[in-house]
């Protein structure tokens, strides 16, 4: 192994096992607090207790928030990777699949899914994948004009179909008229309530080789971000790994957002945050934002249920406060 080699090799496990352990912590704190204020011992009583633990708090810790907080790490992962994909794959800072409207085309697809009275995995799930498919074409295509710089044509682009796609979903919400109303509007507001242990299971199918595969392709993104000459002339077939990049986003987008709603800026701030502590490399970045994303979507969904003084709010909620004022300073940042 060479020298640069091996201190890759360093500080990528160094910032992988700071990550993992931050991911660890606010797991433990996601399965701790919430309205019955079950405390961290309880947590501790209920590994080890050999069955002597109190069965109430056994049932609210690994019946609801345990399934709770896997979801909101793997939904946090993959809107992390997502944004991190989109950014290289487009070169542009600010592109992330919320904002570019990637999330609000799956968002369409999972709502005609529900409609339909198909079941949340995989029927749900394969309408969400059409629906994003199908915007992150249309973005392409809008912004591949020359009127414009290419980098405001994708912000410009994703913005107008993002307005877009929300009047499609006002207009499906508008000819809803039975209970799944009520159910559907806190489910775009980036819901983590209804999270069962089978659903996250196969959630955790789908995203694990996903993240896998994108961290194979992770030095590839390294050579794009150079330039599509430069990245050919160093033996990258472009076009090939940018569609499965984009297929494969486009995929963790999907599924994550058939099961928990929409759920905007995870994908600007954690990328944006890995960048300026860990540097450029997408070697680095990639575990970074698995498990950096993972953890920051375990927080906002912490906050969402213990802010509110009675019930809770959705997560996207928390999100949105958070990555909203980030996202005008990038670009005011970019603008000047």
């Amino acid at each position: 192994m060479t020298p640069r080699a091996s201190s890759l090799f360093v500080k990528m496990t160094a910032v992988s096992l700071v990550l993992l352990l931050l991911l660890v912590a606010v797991m433990a704190a996601g399965l701790a607090m919430g309205s019955s204020g079950t405390r961290l011992d309880s947590i501790w009583t209920s590994l080890f207790a050999n069955g002597t633990g109190h069965a109430m708090e056994d049932a609210i810790i690994w019946r609801i928030r345990f399934p709770r907080v896997l979801l909101a790490a793997l939904v946090g992962a993959a809107l992390s990777l997502g944004g991190l994909v989109f950014q290289a794959l487009l070169k542009n800072p600010l592109a992330e699949p919320y904002i570019l409207g990637i999330s609000g085309g799956a968002a369409i697809g999972a709502i005609i899914g529900i409609i339909l009275g198909l079941s949340r995995i995989p029927g749900v799930s394969l309408t969400a994948f059409a629906g994003s498919l199908v915007t992150l074409v249309l973005i392409i295509f809008i912004s591949s004009g020359r009127a414009v710089v290419v980098k405001d044509a994708l912000l410009l682009s994703g913005v107008m179909v993002n307005a877009f796609c929300t009047a499609v979903i006002m207009f499906l919400l508008s000819i809803t008229q039975d209970n799944r109303l009520h159910n559907i509007i806190f489910w775009l507001m980036g819901d983590l309530s209804a999270s069962q242990i089978q659903h996250v299971g196969m959630l955790a199918v789908i995203l694990l080789p996903c993240f896998i595969a994108i961290f194979i392709y992770s030095n590839r993104m390294n050579l794009l971000l150079l330039g599509s000459d430069m990245a050919t002339s160093m033996g990258v077939p472009v076009r090939r790994v940018t569609l499965v990049l984009l297929v494969i986003t486009s995929l963790m987008i999907s599924v994550t957002v058939s099961q928990c709603g929409l759920i905007g800026f995870v994908g600007l701030v954690i990328p944006h945050l890995l960048r300026l502590l860990c540097g450029p490399d997408h070697r680095i970045l990639v575990p970074g934002c698995v498990l950096g994303g993972g953890a920051y979507m375990v927080v906002c969904d912490l906050l969402a249920r213990v802010l509110p003084p009675q019930g809770e709010m959705p997560g996207g909620v928390i999100t949105a406060m958070i990555g909203a004022p980030l996202f005008i300073f990038l670009l005011r940042r970019s603008k000047g």
